[in-house]
């Protein structure tokens, strides 16, 4: 009989999140799961550490890979859980007994349950609450962590593994097309799943514009009908135009910016209906 989870964490030459990571895993008072370690044949000590708690690895696996999908793919393929979920190097559950939790909410015939999770900077850190309803237009800025979701695994089998072409956006594209396009149901757990270490390549803005592209690409795939006013609505989720909503809530102030914007219209042509 097959486990109910599968822990698939990946690592590249980053010993020491790699050991945390695994100690956090190992200490979950829930037991039943598995726990594979896939590893991008790592240079910096990541092997002997994968060595070190080699009884406590159900799967373990060091060779070069083509990229962090690469390695995801390879734990997909390995795993036999019913559920995977994703906690790669750095990534801690949030405390001891998340396992137990989760599991006894993961009621129902879902595909996918998700939870809530504690983004960590430098020098910061604070919860970050998932909705309850998940939609198209949730997908324009926004993504769900693969660190605090639980994906049923016979998914990827019927609809695709993650595109090992993206350097960022492939689990956004899966949930992207199994939630909005397949309509996979889905649940939301209200509970904290992981500290989420908000470091990785995905969270640095010089990758911005690659996420975006990846994203258009995805969009273009699967809801081309859509392109053009995604477009639209992504610039209408601009960080800038939401603070213009924002400063609605206060009349003084929105008073003020409307009279500024009612000048500057003055100096502009007028739009053409």
């Amino acid at each position: 009989m097959s486990k109910k989870i599968s822990i698939i964490t990946i690592n590249y030459n980053d010993k020491e999140g790699l050991e945390k990571t695994i100690q956090s895993v190992i200490a979950q008072s829930f037991k039943d799961f598995e726990f594979l370690v896939i590893d991008g044949n790592s240079t910096d000590g990541g092997k002997e550490v994968m060595v070190q708690y080699a009884d406590r690895i159900d799967f373990a696996l060091s060779e070069p890979d083509t990229g962090v999908y690469n390695a995801m793919n390879k734990g997909i393929r390995a795993a036999t859980g019913e559920f995977v979920i994703f906690m790669n190097s750095g990534d801690v559950f949030y405390n001891n007994d998340v396992l137990k939790e989760a599991t006894a909410l993961m009621t129902g015939d879902y595909g996918i349950f998700y939870g809530d999770i504690i983004v960590k900077k430098p020098h910061s850190e604070r919860r970050k609450n998932y909705p309850d309803q998940l939609s198209f237009g949730y997908f324009y800025t926004n993504a769900l962590c693969h660190q605090a979701t639980f994906i049923k695994r016979q998914l990827f089998h019927d609809h695709f593994f993650y595109n090992e072409d993206y350097k960022i956006y492939s689990d956004g594209e899966f949930f992207i097309y199994t939630i909005c396009k397949i309509g996979v149901p889905y649940k939301h757990i209200d509970l904290v799943i992981a500290i989420y270490d908000f470091t990785g390549i995905s969270s640095t803005p010089k990758y911005e514009k690659l996420h975006e592209e990846e994203r258009m690409k995805s969009i273009h795939k699967f809801f081309p009908q859509f392109a053009e006013d995604y477009k639209v609505l992504s610039k209408l989720n601009s960080k800038r135009v939401r603070q213009v909503f924002h400063i609605e809530k206060f009349p003084f102030a929105w008073k003020m910016t409307k009279g500024f914007l009612n000048f500057v219209m003055l100096f502009l042509p007028k739009l053409k209906r």
